[in-house]
This record gives C-alpha cells, sequence and structure tokens, in this order.
C-alpha cells in the first residue's frame, strides 16, 4: 500500500467506525449531512407528489410536468455557484444555517402553492436551499473530520441522499391516502429543513475557514476537541495552510498535465447522468403507472426502489477498497444497462406485460442496484482521488456542474422522450449510453484503489510536472508516512 492511501480511508466504512467512537465528530457530521439528506427527499417527493398535483395545479402538458421536476436542478446549480463564495465569505456554518431556513420556506411555499407559477417558484427557491446545502455538507464534514478518514466524506454523503429518497418514497406512501396529499408531501420537508437550521447554530465554525480569516486560536481549539490525543493539531493547522497557499484555479485546469483527468472527471459526471438515473429517481411512479399500476400500487413499489437503493449504496460503502472503484464502476454500469434493454423489451411486447407483469419493477430494481453499486458512489469518490490536492477543489466543481446540467437535461425530457421515440425507444437510448459508458470506463477510467496521484496520473498518461505537483512540503511529508508505513 501506498503513503497516500495507508494513512488515509477512502470510503464511508473507516468514517462511519471513527464516528461511532467519537460522539462530537458524530454529531456534527449527521447535523452536517442534513445538506445531503434534503437533496435526496426533493429529489425523490416530487414523483409522488406529481401524480396528484396535476389536476390541483393545472398541469396538463408534458412539458410543465417535466419543468416543476426539473427546474430544483436550476435552482441547485445556481445555489451551489452562490454558496462557494458564501462559504468563504461568511463561513460554511453560517452558509448552511442560511439554506436551512431558505429550504423552510421553500418547503412551505410549496405545499401552500395554487398554481403553476407558484410551484415552479416554490421549486427553483428549494434548488437554491438543496444545492448550496448539499454543496457545503461535504466541505465542512471533511474540514472537521480527521484526515486519515476525510475520503470516506464522500461515500457518508451518499448515503444520506439515498436515504433522503427513500424517506421522501415512504411519506408519499404514506400520505398517498390523506385529502390534500401532496401537499403534506411537501411541508413534511419543513421538519428536516429546520433541523439543519437550528443544528448548524450550536456547531462550531470549520477548521479551514478560520485559519483563512487568520483566528488560527480558534481553529486550534476547534481541532482539539474533535481529535484524539494523540493527533498532531499544530501539525494539521501547517496542513491547512499549505493547502489554502497552493490551492489552484478553474483556469489551472486547462494545463497539459491536467486535461486527461479532467476528461475522466467530466465522462464519469456526464454517463453517470446521461444512463437515465434520475429518471428513475424522479419519475419511478410515474414509470410504475406506465406498467399497469395503480397510484397505490405505484407508490408502493417506489419504496422497494428506495431501499434497494439505500442497502445497495452500503455495500458498496463496505466493498469499494477490497474489490476496487472499476470492479464497482464496470459491473454495476453493464447491470443496469441490461435492465434498460429488458424495461424497453417490457414496453415494446404486450405479450410480455401480460405474461410477466412483474418484469417493470423487477428491472428497475436492478437497475438501482447497478447504479447503486456502481456510478452512484464510484464517480463522486474517484473524482476526489484522481485531481492534485491543490487542483481538487476547482476540479470537483466543474465536474459537479457538468453533473447537475445533465440532470436537468435529463429529467426534463424524459416524457417529452417517451412521447417522441416511445416508451421502450427511450429506456434503449439510455441502455446505448450505458453501452457507451462501459466501453469508456475499460478505456480511460484507471483504477485508483491503493494508488498514489503518480500511479493514477501514469495510468493517465499525465506529465507529472509542477501543475501536476502537490509541493514540496506535501511530498516531503508524504515520504514520512511512507517510511512510518514500512517501518510498522
Amino acid at each position: 500500500m501506498t503513503a497516500e492511501t495507508a494513512d488515509v480511508d477512502n470510503t464511508g466504512g473507516g468514517f462511519l467506525h471513527e464516528a461511532l467512537h467519537n460522539r462530537r465528530l458524530l454529531g456534527v457530521a449527521l447535523i452536517a449531512a442534513i445538506g445531503g439528506f434534503l437533496f435526496g427527499y426533493d429529489t425523490g417527493v416530487i414523483g409522488g407528489a406529481m401524480l396528484f398535483m396535476q389536476k390541483d395545479l393545472g398541469l396538463k402538458t408534458h412539458q410543465q410536468q417535466e419543468l416543476t421536476v426539473a427546474i430544483l436542478l436550476l435552482g441547485a446549480v445556481t445555489g451551489a455557484l452562490i454558496a462557494g463564495y458564501s462559504a468563504d465569505m461568511f463561513s460554511r456554518r453560517r452558509t448552511k444555517i442560511v439554506s436551512g431556513c431558505i429550504y423552510v420556506t421553500g418547503a412551505l411555499a410549496a405545499a401552500f402553492s395554487q398554481s403553476y407559477w407558484q410551484i415552479l417558484a416554490s421549486r427553483f427557491w428549494l434548488g437554491l436551499a438543496v444545492g448550496c446545502a448539499s454543496f457545503v455538507a461535504p466541505m465542512y464534514i471533511a474540514e472537521i473530520v480527521p484526515a486519515r478518514i476525510r475520503g470516506g466524506v464522500v461515500s457518508f454523503n451518499q448515503l444520506m441522499i439515498t436515504s433522503g429518497i427513500l424517506v421522501a418514497y415512504i411519506v408519499d406512501w404514506g400520505f398517498a391516502g390523506f385529502s390534500d396529499n401532496w401537499r403534506w408531501m411537501f411541508g413534511v420537508a419543513v421538519v428536516p429543513g429546520a433541523a439543519l437550521a437550528v443544528g448548524m447554530y450550536f456547531m462550531p465554525f470549520s477548521p479551514r475557514w478560520l485559519v483563512e480569516k487568520g483566528r488560527e486560536d480558534e481553529a486550534r481549539e476547534v481541532l482539539r476537541r474533535y481529535r484524539d490525543s494523540d493527533d498532531d493539531v499544530d501539525d494539521e493547522i501547517k496542513e491547512i495552510k499549505n493547502v489554502s497557499e497552493s490551492e489552484a484555479s478553474v483556469r489551472d485546469l486547462l494545463k497539459k498535465g491536467v486535461r486527461r483527468m479532467l476528461v475522466v472527471g467530466i465522462g464519469l459526471a456526464v454517463f453517470q447522468q446521461i444512463v437515465g438515473i434520475n429518471t428513475v429517481i424522479y419519475y419511478a411512479p410515474t414509470i410504475l403507472k406506465f406498467a399497469g399500476q395503480q397510484n397505490t400500487g405505484a407508490l408502493t413499489q417506489s419504496v422497494f426502489i428506495g431501499c434497494t437503493n439505500v442497502f445497495f449504496t452500503i455495500v458498496a460503502i463496505l466493498l469499494l477498497d477490497k474489490l476496487g472503484r472499476r470492479f464497482f464502476l464496470i459491473s454495476g454500469t453493464s447491470i443496469l444497462t441490461v435492465s434498460l434493454v429488458g424495461l424497453g423489451i417490457f414496453f415494446a411486447s404486450p405479450g410480455v406485460q401480460h405474461a410477466v407483469p412483474w418484469l417493470a419493477l423487477a428491472c428497475l430494481l436492478t437497475y438501482i442496484m447497478g447504479f447503486a453499486v456502481g456510478l452512484g458512489p464510484v464517480f463522486w469518490l474517484m473524482i476526489s482521488e484522481i485531481f492534485p490536492i491543490q487542483m481538487r477543489g476547482p476540479a470537483m466543481a466543474v465536474c459537479s456542474m457538468f453533473n447537475w446540467g445533465l440532470n436537468f437535461a435529463i429529467s426534463y425530457t424524459f416524457l417529452t422522450l417517451t412521447g417522441a421515440i416511445t416508451k421502450q425507444g427511450t429506456f434503449w437510448l439510455y441502455a446505448f449510453f450505458g453501452v457507451c459508458a462501459v466501453v469508456f470506463f475499460l478505456t480511460l477510467v484507471p483504477e485508483t484503489k491503493d494508488r498514489s496521484l503518480e500511479q493514477i496520473q501514469a495510468d493517465l498518461g499525465a506529465d507529472a510536472d509542477t501543475a501536476l505537483s502537490r509541493g514540496e512540503h506535501e511530498q516531503g511529508h508524504e515520504r514520512e508516512q511512507e517510511s512510518e508505513a514500512v517501518r510498522s
């Protein structure tokens, strides 16, 4: 094992293990990760709400329904862009408090909407909050937790998102029989939104933000509160300073040595969306209605999809460091591609629909399983591993913008596509993208498990020049870690 991987746990297992043994750390992580939960909840809740709100709000066309779903993503992209500035200027903590307050008002506005334009405005406002909160959440947690488990934040945040989706499906199912059911589905979101705003009020400022503002004594106090007695707080303060001073800009991503990495990162971002994952998450009840289910049956079966998503996300978190990123990425994407082909066959053949009416649900479940062990967690994990540390922030921001932009495009075109090229044609199109994704992963995406950054750069054909070096201080620190790893 290399020095870099010997000291850092990049999956959620080590993160959860350490957090469970440090109650303060666990409390901070859970409160901050509500941001990811909120994103998951608003992603999942619209599918069930759409079944009932169409009549009340006059959503008669596919375009109206698609924009009601997708406008959340426009708000999220805007919120993420604002969050980057706000987190640096006003602190991660205050940014998350404000995003929680915005979310509460957005949830109430959605619940009391009386027209198409009101629900659009409410969903966009909610998007600002979830984009802001979910962007800052992993950043804040990563700056609070020890470096050795920092990589696990990515997987932990993904688990919180999938948990939010599952809770949304359960809420949709639970309120289906109520009058004004869709209003309750949106209104319940006030609870986690308020929990984020109130909870973050009692949380500390990020140590990195305090250091950047010249408040080193306060940063040292925060680190002492959330570190073991044998952790060197002064060394961590020095590391924060070095990283802050060497951090690159977006323009540096265009340098020759980094382009191949950026192609891989953006490719992962694009393929995660164009295989159609958010058509299943946003429109699961609608797809099940296409397959012949009534409203209640469609919502019940959506809960099964949510449970599958959470279960296999946990499986991936526990096994990613044992079997490798590429194994799950390629096998998971292959599984979801076959499932998309099966869905197309189901909708293309009335005979199949009559003989095996359960096939649509089975294909959706295997599709979610493939995504939950593959592209779901591995995309976010790999883009946190393939870039040099001083370029990681801007590089992940660029990849995230591509990801959310494609998320909007896919969710905004799904119903239109089913009308234009048929339901089976739509799922076969996503399956074609799945095949392209597998070819891309096989030919261009390197394994990052137990690999140093230099080895990953070599696999990508990148030059280990000044643009890619992590600085004399960091290289010296890694050499010391390697010596210690060899001795132990």
